[in-house]
């Protein structure tokens, strides 16, 4: 990745320049029979789990919440990465979604895009350090309360996240 890179606007070294595999958009309006196949991304080896935990959300008080955790140990970084060969640093986060018919869609399609490996990739913070960061879809990470983008989920939210996953092929 170049310095010019801003982490709000991250992309995958190899398609920089035109390089490696065409962009989602590419790839949908290519697709055979109308079927979207979408390409594995540049996402590092990791784990996603999910747990019920007996608690409500402050936007869903009639469902329990689904914690979500995604675990990448530190690493070496491949040919689909931004720097190969070199060491990258792990993450370990989780987000929070309601227990309900749209939260368990929505984990379904979180798990089909973690599995094709589109929701994180590595980049390069603000010292220079190579590290394990979100792609495109920004997680609640706050059961309650907070500010910001990382506050709990909503219902919004909710339509917000299946609509970038929709984006990128996932349905």
């Amino acid at each position: 990745m170049g310095s010019s890179q801003s982490t709000e606007k991250l992309h995958c070294n190899r398609y920089l320049n035109g390089q490696g595999p065409p962009s989602f958009v590419q790839q949908a309006n290519e697709a055979v029979d109308g079927v979207y196949s979408a390409q594995n991304g540049c996402q590092p080896q990791g784990e996603m789990t999910w747990e019920i935990l007996h608690r409500v959300l402050p936007a869903f008080p009639n469902s329990n919440t689904l914690q979500v955790n995604f675990t990448f140990t530190d690493g070496v970084q491949t040919e689909k990465h931004p720097h190969p060969g070199q060491p990258y640093t792990g993450l370990q986060i989780s987000t929070f979604l309601p227990d309900n018919h749209d939260g368990r869609k929505l984990l379904k399609l979180l798990e089909k895009a973690f599995d094709r490996k589109l929701l994180f990739m590595i980049s390069t913070n603000k010292d220079g350090k190579d590290v394990v960061t979100t792609k495109i879809i920004p997680l609640k990470i706050q059961p309650d309360g907070g500010s910001g983008h990382h506050v709990y989920p909503d219902p919004v939210e909710l339509k917000n996240v299946r609509k970038l996953l929709n984006d990128i092929g996932i349905e």
